[in-house]
């Protein structure tokens, strides 16, 4: 784990709940443009290195998701497809365009707050079609799952106005 210290002298631990409050920023910048609120950041040794959010509605690409977005942000950073090392933090549970992009950059750790309930879990997923891989992805789900929820219930909500 790693520690922040700000200006004050403050320290904070920079832990998966940090790192999700920033994706869960990532998510009230999309909300605030009318697009799904889903956010995400990338992180390795500690540090943000990328992060984004949806912008299918504004760059009407159907594939402009936060996590791929980012996913192209780092990749440029770090001058390489291969994200090994990296942990990707999404507040919602990743669709399967998502989640082959995360398995094939070779992400360390996926973690995401709430469940998408239109697909299988991604444990069964992983179990079933990624077994043979060579690459291994740890998911940890559940990480501030609350205000994912709510911001998402908040979007559909208003969009069934």
């Amino acid at each position: 784990m790693k520690f922040l210290i700000n200006l004050k002298g403050l320290v904070f631990l920079m832990n998966d709940e940090y790192y999700m409050k920033e994706a869960l920023l990532e998510a009230e910048m999309a909300l605030s443009k009318d697009e799904v609120p889903v956010g995400c950041v990338i992180v390795k040794d500690g540090e943000i290195i990328a992060r984004s959010h949806n912008l299918k509605e504004f760059h009407q690409d159907v594939t402009s998701h936060a996590e791929i977005n980012a996913i192209k942000i780092a990749s440029s950073i770090l001058g390489s497809w291969r994200l090994d090392g990296c942990s990707i933090y999404v507040n919602v549970e990743p669709c399967l365009m998502c989640l082959g992009a995360i398995v094939s950059a070779r992400f360390d750790r996926l973690i995401y707050g709430v469940r998408d309930k239109k697909y299988e879990s991604l444990d069964e997923i992983l179990n079933r079609y990624l077994e043979n891989f060579n690459h291994q992805l740890k998911v940890t789900p559940g990480v501030l799952s609350e205000p994912s929820k709510t911001l998402m219930q908040s979007f559909f909500k208003k969009l069934r106005e």
